[in-house]
């Protein structure tokens, strides 16, 4: 199949929901055999663009031309009927059925009136060796890695014959063997002419993985590039319309002379956390890294009274504390930030102005009522430094892009006036624009005199903010490094060494 044969192709495709105009005049096109990557960031339009595709939203204006044909879906099984499949990010498979019974649910085998398990795990297996996958297909679905269970959705999606897969940050929660796992198996369905869709904020998958890129900006298409012909600068330029910064920092910019906030003696909790000393002036960014499993969050975790510890000691501006449930962290000063908001940081069915004070919201209650017009008033203002994009602060924070979201659990703590932040992993899952905007914020609170701990996965992020860096290894700290010495190659030789050296 040629590769310059068009598959898709979705022209000013406009779409409307309550006071927002989500999409104008969008367009995508695809070749099979092609990986497309559709880029923008948080809000841009990405989602609400393949979801029309996928026949989960309606179109209010433009045309689809799928395979040579225009189509108008009006929901996402006449879209796999028609060879589109999507894999989102969020995986939606039952973790107590086994693999095979996931991918043939609703078309399984049948055999004398029952259902064929075998047969059922036969096909599966032949689908595997197809795709070049090695998965038990009788493992229970819930005892796979996160990796694993995305490529079980993949190949449930080749079942049904899919022509064009659409994959939404399908690398969030990979480790990197996953990743090039995930890699091949792309390279193997573009060699089939599979077209994929592949929506990533990050920006080495996208050069390494895909044919062409097309940017969107507050819903409306910004342009295409080859690949091979761009930079990441100008892609990064298109996404967000001005220049991102990146570059490592050189020195500290914190006072030699600050003041110590946080000092935390000899932590430990059995196997996770072995022995842990360290301080946090006030002013200063610290960076914690380390592999998945080093015990980073255990740390944070533990410092802010969301999990027990056997012995070790706080100090607070000096004085010990005693901190054995995040309410008492917050009464010392500290707040969490945790990288999994949606579970832990945000009530998703609550307005923004809600989430905003929902540390504080005794401050808003006089003679035993609450003052409704005030927290509005506090969260709008609060969010306006932060440049929260929504349309008021009565919007449910379920509707908010996850840059936005992010920024409402910080006005939270802006709110509260707190001087300890722990940021954890706080770009996760947003794009580069929005990126840009944490990190200014962050360095903007620390100019302020707040204190604050870091935790990221993201060497390059670390470089970027850390004054110092806090290096850990299967629970223990092998590292303190001043940034003026905190090389990528320093970092990780300590992020895989057992023992302080």
């Amino acid at each position: 199949m040629s590769v310059e044969k068009y598959i898709l192709k979705m022209t000013g495709i406009e779409k409307r929901f309550a006071g927002v105009h989500a999409l104008k005049n969008a367009q995508f096109s695809l070749k099979a055999g092609e990986v497309h990557a559709l880029m923008g960031e948080n809000g841009a339009g990405k989602s609400t663009l393949m979801k029309v595709l996928c026949g989960i939203y309606h179109r209010d204006g433009g045309e689809i031309e799928l395979f040579g044909q225009a189509v108008n879906f009006d929901n996402i099984a006449q879209a796999q009927a028609a060879g589109v499949s999507i894999i989102h990010q969020e995986l939606n498979m039952m973790n107590h059925l086994t693999v095979a019974q996931n991918i043939y649910i609703g078309r399984e085998p049948i055999k004398m009136g029952f259902i064929d398990d075998r047969q059922m795990e036969r096909d599966a297996e032949a689908l595997f060796k197809r795709i070049g996958v090695r998965i038990d297909p009788g493992a229970v679905l819930g005892s796979l890695t996160v990796g694993k269970q995305q490529m079980v959705e993949i190949a449930k999606a080749i079942s049904r014959d899919a022509r064009l897969l659409v994959l939404d940050e399908p690398t969030a929660a990979l480790t990197q063997t996953e990743v090039e796992e995930l890699f091949a198996i792309m390279n193997d369905l573009r060699s089939k002419g599979i077209g994929m869709i592949y929506i990533s904020h990050r920006m080495d998958e996208i050069t390494r993985i895909s044919d062409r890129v097309t940017v969107m900006r507050d819903g409306e298409y910004v342009g295409t590039l080859n690949t091979a012909d761009t930079t990441k600068d100008e892609i990064v330029r298109m996404m967000v319309g001005r220049v991102i910064y990146g570059e490592k920092k050189e020195a500290s910019a914190c006072p030699a002379d600050a003041p110590v906030a946080l000092e935390v003696r000899h932590l430990n909790s059995g196997s996770l956390i072995k022995d842990v000393s360290f301080t946090l002036h006030k002013g200063e960014i610290l960076g914690f890294s380390g592999l998945m499993g080093a015990g980073r969050t255990e740390v944070a975790r533990a410092v802010y009274g969301a999990d027990p510890f056997d012995s070790g000691e706080i100090l607070i501006n000096g004085e010990p504390v005693r901190i054995k449930t995040p309410a008492e962290a917050v009464k010392h000063g500290i707040c969490y930030l945790s990288e999994d908001r949606k579970r832990y940081g945000l009530m998703l069915e609550k307005s923004v102005a809600e989430n905003s004070v929902l540390a504080s919201v005794e401050d808003f209650v006089s003679f035993g009522f609450i003052n409704d017009a005030q927290i509005e008033r506090t969260a709008g203002e609060a969010n306006a430094k932060l440049r929260t994009k929504m349309p008021s602060v009565r919007q449910k924070v379920k509707n908010l892009s996850g840059g936005n979201q992010q920024k409402v659990i910080i006005a939270r703590w802006l709110i509260k006036n707190s001087d300890i932040f722990i940021f954890d992993e706080p770009t996760r899952g947003i794009d580069v624009g929005a990126k840009s905007e944490m990190y200014e914020l962050m360095e903007e609170l620390a100019a302020k005199g707040k204190a604050i701990i870091m935790i990221s996965s993201e060497l390059a992020e670390i470089q970027r903010l850390s004054d110092r860096v806090l290096v850990m290894c299967e629970g223990r700290k092998t590292a303190e490094l001043d940034i003026a010495e905190a090389t990528q190659e320093r970092i990780m030789k300590y992020a895989t060494m057992r023992e302080e050296q």
